[in-house]
């Protein structure tokens, strides 16, 4: 089935005042080359101009970016998985995205009073691909689970990764399927989906009782000061975010902003992080 992506309106605020953002007809250095047949290779983002929301449009079919074709063209094979992996977590912690980003979710983890006394809570990480933040967050005395669309993604996860993996998309999951946890993390993930309001909104059936949601997001405000070579305006992601576009999503998707945050990390990435809990008509 092909995939077109197109948005007339601001996919997250909803106004039609888009103004044209950066243009490629070739890609960018360091993107994952896919094979799009015969089609030029043509996209561009459009800006919202009420919230500051990047959304990509093209005529190409980007299937490819959902089956197994994404993990082919990224990491070639189970050894190429089990690479990036090791390299990834051999990183000193001054180098490590993922090292941030746990001391963070650790940091919040000592002031949530629903999670005292909890020796180990819960997480499911949705989209998990390589399993470094599992893998880490296990060494901490989380039970993790790992969940991502691709069987061989899976089995890294569990062979590897020494965490429980669950081979399924998110978005087609029956409600309450995943069990309940105390957190459920997106770490730049709801950029590559086309719909991410329906997405997140699909998580309330993940949380238990005074669960939380933790979400990274490519930060477009930060990243276009830099210019269209990006990563974070990488063709994969459909949606490249602002402050006001974060915060509209999670109001979107039934969640109430805990805490929000640009932060610029080790890699260089421009990033927005977010914690979000169910709304009070939601819980």
């Amino acid at each position: 089935m092909s995939l077109i992506v197109r948005f007339d309106a601001c996919p997250i605020c909803g106004s039609s005042d888009l103004a044209p953002s950066f243009v490629y007809d070739t890609p960018p250095e360091g993107e994952t080359k896919f094979d799009f047949g015969e089609t030029p290779y043509q996209r561009f983002y459009r800006v919202c101009e009420r919230c500051g929301h990047f959304s990509s449009n093209s005529d190409m079919d980007l299937s490819a970016l959902y089956d197994g074709a994404y993990v082919d063209a990224t990491y070639s094979d189970a050894d190429g998985i089990r690479r990036t992996f090791e390299k990834i977590i051999g990183l000193p912690s001054e180098r490590s995205d993922n090292t941030g980003r746990v001391a963070c979710i650790e940091a919040f983890r000592s002031t949530h009073s629903a999670w005292d006394g909890k020796e180990a809570p819960s997480c499911l990480d949705v989209g998990s691909g390589l399993a470094v933040f599992p893998y880490a967050m296990r060494l901490t005395g989380w039970r993790c689970t790992a969940l991502d669309p691709d069987q061989r993604a899976a089995e890294h996860a569990r062979s590897v990764a020494g965490v429980e993996a669950i081979t399924a998309d998110f978005l087609e999951a029956e409600p309450g399927s995943l069990g309940r946890h105390d957190l459920v993390s997106f770490n730049k993930v709801l950029e590559h989906v086309v719909d991410p309001i329906d997405m997140l909104r699909r998580t309330h059936s993940c949380l238990a009782p005074d669960g939380v949601v933790y979400v990274e997001l490519p930060d477009g405000e930060g990243a276009a000061d830099d210019g269209p070579g990006r990563e974070e305006f990488f063709i994969e992601h459909h949606h490249v975010f602002s402050l006001a576009s974060l915060a509209l999503l999670a109001v979107a998707a039934g969640f109430r902003v805990l805490s929000l945050e640009r932060i610029r990390e080790p890699s260089t990435k421009f990033t927005l992080r977010a914690f979000l809990e169910a709304a009070p008509d939601q819980q």
